[in-house]
């Protein structure tokens, strides 16, 4: 269980407490506990099945957890029905691994796809075609915003993809693997944007990572997800300094 006693100086925008979900007689979420500060970046590291997309699409709804609280934002989303679960997720961000452009559609379309789901949050007022040039400027690829995803090199499509995220201004993103499958140069550049638009926007970010450079570079704090719990929490310079064996093997190189 979290101490809200040891934390409760923070502003916590994001919360799982003792979090279980099996498929039959696989265990993947034992218990698993995390909470998300204000303006923090949070990197999350399991090893592949340790459980860590089964932990993102309960937090988002999209899987029913077998029991445990998820808050976001200070609100219980397992009391939320569709339309309040709705309005909540036009906060929060998700740059998929694999970046999930619509192929058939052009930038500019991809990014006014969010924009026309949600209405409600801008108002009569919406001004599409500043927020998405604002938003491809924000990732330095105003220059795209005709062309097609086909036209474009993988690191391309992340910077869209995180344009994308960006254009309802969320208050959280989530990024799943954020540099997974770029080239050392690129994955960088993911890194330092991913670290600008934090300090422009104030954004509270949960990423999920097996880049542990990327981890090191842009973690704030960090858990690692073992045996289904968050089996160890800290900065990245207490973590990869841990003798114990199980923490070991995430750093070495």
């Amino acid at each position: 269980m979290i101490d809200d006693r040891a934390i409760s100086n923070r502003e916590i925008v994001l919360k799982l407490n003792d979090l279980h979900k099996r498929f039959g007689n696989n265990k993947v979420l034992n218990g698993f506990n995390m909470c998300l500060f204000k303006g923090e970046n949070l990197v999350i590291m399991g090893k592949s099945g340790s459980g860590k997309s089964v932990m993102i699409k309960c937090l988002v709804g999209l899987m029913e957890a077998d029991s445990g609280t998820i808050s976001v934002m200070h609100n219980d989303i397992t009391k939320l029905d569709q339309e309040a679960l709705d309005i909540l997720r036009a906060d929060i961000g998700f740059l998929f691994q694999g970046s999930a452009l619509y192929d058939s559609m052009t930038v500019r379309e991809n990014l006014e796809f969010p924009l026309r789901r949600h209405t409600k949050k801008f108002g009569e007022n919406l001004d599409t075609e500043t927020l998405v040039v604002e938003a491809l400027e924000n990732v330095g690829l105003a220059s795209a915003i005709n062309l097609m995803p086909s036209e474009l090199s993988g690191g391309m499509k992340r910077r869209v993809a995180l344009a994308r995220t960006l254009i309802l201004q969320p208050k959280i993103i989530l990024y799943d693997e954020p540099t997974s499958g770029l080239d050392p140069i690129t994955a960088k550049e993911i890194i330092i944007l991913m670290q600008d638009i934090q300090k422009k926007y104030g954004t509270s970010s949960l990423i999920i990572t097996h880049d542990v450079d990327c981890a090191r570079v842009i973690s704030d704090r960090m858990i690692l997800l073992i045996d289904g719990i968050d089996y160890a929490s800290g900065t990245y310079a207490e973590l990869s300094a841990s003798t114990d064996p199980k923490i070991k093997a995430f750093f070495k190189h």
